[in-house]
């Protein structure tokens, strides 16, 4: 059971960064699993137009027959939209292609990026968490997760010119709590992609650690390849391969994510 009041349920975290290919999928859908196993309830919402976050849990586009594209768009709630993943206890609302077109779609609509806020605050407290996974971009769909969040988490790659466009990121997320989510915070900074064989690795999270202090979380993802595998396997790789170091990696960031929001006080 969560500790949180039913006030603050759902918990609403978005998972963030305008770079593709630092690990927004695989930490959504791996995070999410963990989370389930301790016994919460998680939904995922795939707001990306590839829909890689719904391939990787075994929800083919057979299945898809309203997508994150309807809820924004208004054509469905959250309740209707949800499908039942390979993992009890997770649901998620598959993305689709469609998305890319919302930014043009809405652009007349004063109130387009509280489409999600309004979607999730109308589906009830049928879930503890509610991950966002993010495209990579900061375009409207990024907009309508970060509006409707309580707060961000950015997956930071352990690679050259890792910090090359997070200060837009967090300069957005800053006009956001200014003027549409008050309440907004960032969660942390995830390291992923860590490669103890490579001396840049050590050198990236050094320096990410020296210039982001206390928002950097203490649990590193490593480069592995069962996190790499496990998708094609429509499998998160907590199922695929719990014992990897990729999958114990995500349990601590679970145990570490839960600690800041359920316990504030004490992490």
């Amino acid at each position: 059971m969560s500790v949180m009041s039913d006030s603050e349920n759902p918990y609403t975290l978005a998972v963030a960064n305008q770079k593709g290919g630092v690990g927004k999928t695989t930490t959504v859908i791996n995070l999410g699993t963990a989370l389930t196993a301790i016994g919460r309830k998680v939904l995922l919402i795939d707001l990306d137009p590839q829909g890689n976050a719904s391939t990787g849990l075994g929800v083919g586009r057979e299945k898809r027959n309203r997508t994150s594209y309807d809820v924004i768009m208004g054509l469905a709630d959250l309740k209707d939209t949800a499908v039942e993943t390979t993992v009890p206890g997770m649901d998620i609302i598959p993305g689709s292609v469609d998305l890319s077109s919302a930014d043009v779609e809405l652009i007349a609509d004063r109130d387009r990026m509280l489409r999600l806020k309004r979607a999730i605050a109308d589906s009830g407290n049928i879930y503890d968490y509610i991950l966002v996974d993010c495209p990579p971009s900061l375009n409207l769909l990024t907009l309508n997760a970060l509006v409707a969040a309580n707060s961000v988490l950015v997956p930071l790659q352990c690679e050259f010119f890792a910090l090359e466009g997070l200060s837009q990121l967090l300069q957005t997320i800053r006009e956001v709590r200014k003027s549409l989510n008050s309440k907004l915070n960032i969660q942390g900074i995830v390291l992923t992609m860590y490669d103890k064989r490579n001396n840049l690795s050590e050198h990236v999270a050094n320096d990410v650690r020296e210039t982001l202090g206390a928002l950097v979380y203490d649990t590193i993802i490593p480069r592995n390849v069962r996190l790499s595998e496990a998708p094609s396997f429509a499998l998160p790789a907590l199922i695929y391969d719990s014992t990897s170091s990729g999958s114990v990696a995500y349990q601590k960031l679970a145990a570490e994510l839960l600690r800041k929001i359920e316990d504030p006080i004490a992490a």
